[in-house]
């Protein structure tokens, strides 16, 4: 028994110490911010994201208004802000991304970083589809008039009525069932939709090209890693607030406004007793805080051991929640004006999603005057949102494989190669979305793989790991050692016991709740489609518990032990240089991680082992 332990410890120290590279090989430095300006800009540009702007509003009118925000408030404080911090500074901490971090930690826990990494996969492929919208919507803003703003294209059907016709139209009974102009130019010359998932049609080219341009744009922000990503973040993450604060003043200048403003944030308590509050107000804290994605693990893992990312950290979650706020201001002062001007209620024209995006807000814009100026700045906005969170997707799916592999890929041209591979397979993946059919594919995979259910579960994992099997206390010290003094308490009992709670009974609910992605509310999905989509879900939600399983049969020892050695944070961490007297010898000695009684016999059976006390390692 101690023999097999010493040879996995004797393996495990090998594999540490023949990990940087081998001999000769010249090895990139992984690099550094330059400045903590670079990783405030770097974060900030993703977590401030299209979320903030096309579903925090829409949750909020629809939730019970100001009432929202008391839920919201109470997720964030819980959940949203102590994952936040805990993953910035693992992060921080370990200099390695969100896979190769979790198998310094706690190798027991590596499937976390496995689970985030397919979640990325299917994530970022999806959101360069929005993005390939995006672009199409703003080159089609440069033509004389903006081409959802009328009837008479070739696209259109005869049911379609323009915007100033709406209340006036003669061959239609009920105007606010009319096939607008903006909606037949969204579902019939962007998406050409066809009947089903089944009927693929044709490639949208002018989508692939924009794909392409995405693509391209995504592959260069992160061309040279941290040098070039730290350079763009001072555009892209600082521009969307030039452009918001425009279309914010414009709004508010608009006739109705103010009835959209009331309509936003009129409180509605009886709202509060309903559960699927609740849940909508946990899910977008977890999504707009970007937590349990590994994101903010890559950007932490370029900092400097003593940058303070416990305080950066706060300011960024209230920078995040604050740009919500605001852009809720944003929406419903233009939905307002858009009300007024049809004459009908604001809860008709209220949408979240890419119905917002790219029917309702383009809806408006074309009733206001100079609408290409407009129509132009708004969708550069969206754009620069996309780019920013997309390309930190990208690198730390990237960084994920570089870690996992440093000597092979930190050589020459590497690096480069593997992420022009990376953007031009998932360039082509996207390809499937962007047929007559593809809208379809894209409501499946944004449902079922990018949905809560692995979120969650990676929230639960990562409190887990860190609070209960590393342990919260030890972490704090690692934090101490890097700020200079300790978080607030109430961040420790959150990983403890609050955060793990909620994130489980939401976890539980969202389960309860499920029901089938119809598209539109109409369509229904064919039976394999559903089992594809739970497919998706499952193919990143299974690899931590498989990840678990798979460690323990290849872990020599008794269960006991091997949970032992599987739960042992890695000796050159930190704090681990600290102890390296005894870690030294306990790593060594494997005997050290049996019990008090074991350790005993194993002693006498072996003469001279060290009898030692492992609790400082």
């Amino acid at each position: 028994m101690a023999e097999d332990l010493q040879a996995e410890a004797q393996f495990d120290l090998t594999l540490q110490e023949s990990s940087p590279g081998q001999k000769g090989q010249k090895i990139k430095d992984r690099g550094q911010w330059a400045n903590k300006w670079e990783f405030l800009l770097a974060v900030a540009g993703q977590i401030v994201g299209l979320g903030n702007v096309w579903r925090f509003p829409y949750l909020c009118y629809k939730n019970g208004g100001g009432a929202f925000l008391i839920p919201y408030v109470l997720f964030m404080l819980t959940g949203g802000i102590p994952l936040f911090i805990l993953e910035t500074a693992v992060g921080q901490y370990t200099s390695l991304g969100g896979t190769a971090c979790w198998r310094k930690i706690c190798p027991l826990f590596e499937g976390i970083g496995s689970c985030t990494f397919v979640m990325l996969l299917y994530g970022g492929t999806t959101y360069m589809i929005v993005l390939a919208w995006a672009f199409f919507y703003l080159f089609s803003s440069f033509s004389s008039e903006l081409p959802w703003a009328s009837c008479g294209h070739t696209w259109n059907t005869d049911a379609c009525v323009e915007f100033d016709e709406q209340n006036h139209t003669s061959n239609c009974t009920d105007p606010i069932r009319a096939t607008s102009a903006v909606q037949e130019f969204w579902e019939r010359r962007v998406l050409g939709v066809s009947r089903g998932i089944d009927q693929v049609g044709s490639l949208r080219w002018e989508l692939a090209l924009c794909l392409l341009l995405s693509w391209i744009i995504c592959y260069f922000c992160v061309w040279k890693g941290v040098k070039t990503a730290g350079k763009v973040v001072y555009f892209t993450a600082t521009f969307p607030y030039v452009m918001l604060l425009a279309l914010l003043v414009r709004g508010l200048t608009l006739p109705g406004a103010a009835d959209g403003l009331l309509f936003y944030l009129y409180p509605d308590p009886a709202r509060l007793t309903d559960p699927q509050v609740w849940m909508d107000a946990g899910i977008q804290v977890f999504f707009s805080f970007s937590v349990c994605a590994g994101l903010l693990i890559a950007l932490g893992s370029y900092n400097k051991y003593n940058n303070d990312c416990y305080r950066e950290s706060l300011y960024l979650c209230l920078l995040n929640s604050g740009t919500s706020f605001v852009a809720g201001f944003a929406v419903f002062s233009v939905l307002g004006f858009m009300a007024q001007e049809q004459g009908v209620p604001i809860s008709l024209v209220a949408e979240s999603g890419p119905g917002l995006v790219f029917i309702t807000y383009p809806r408006a814009v074309a009733m206001m005057p100079l609408p290409q100026l407009w129509s132009v700045c708004f969708f550069i906005m969206v754009i620069l949102l996309a780019v920013d969170s997309q390309f930190v997707g990208v690198e730390t799916v990237l960084m994920a494989i570089v870690d996992s592999f440093p000597s092979a890929l930190r050589r020459g041209y590497r690096r480069e190669l593997l992420l022009l591979l990376l953007c031009a397979v998932r360039f082509l993946i996207g390809l499937l979305m962007l047929t007559e059919g593809g809208i379809y594919v894209f409501q499946l995979v944004e449902y079922y793989a990018c949905n809560g259910v692995s979120v969650l579960l990676i929230a639960v994992s990562q409190t887990i790991c860190i609070g209960w099997v590393y342990g919260a206390d030890l972490f704090y010290h690692n934090i101490e050692d890097m700020i200079g003094y300790r978080p607030w308490p109430l961040v420790g009992y959150c990983w403890l016991y609050i955060t793990p709670a909620v994130c489980t009974s939401t976890f539980i609910y969202s389960l309860v709740k499920y029901s089938p992605l119809k598209y539109n509310n109409t369509y229904v999905y064919p039976g394999w489609a559903y089992v594809l989509g739970w497919c998706l879900t499952l193919s990143s939600a299974v690899c931590v518990p498989v990840w678990m399983l798979n460690k323990l049969s290849q872990t020599p020892g008794t269960l006991r032990q091997r949970l032992r050695l599987l739960c042992r944070p890695s000796q050159d961490l930190p704090l681990a240089r600290k102890q390296k007297g005894d870690c030294s010898v306990l790593s060594s000695d494997p005997v050290a991680l049996l019990s008090a009684d074991e350790r005993q016999r194993e002693t006498t059976a072996r003469p001279g082992a060290p009898d030692l006390d492992t609790s400082v390692c």
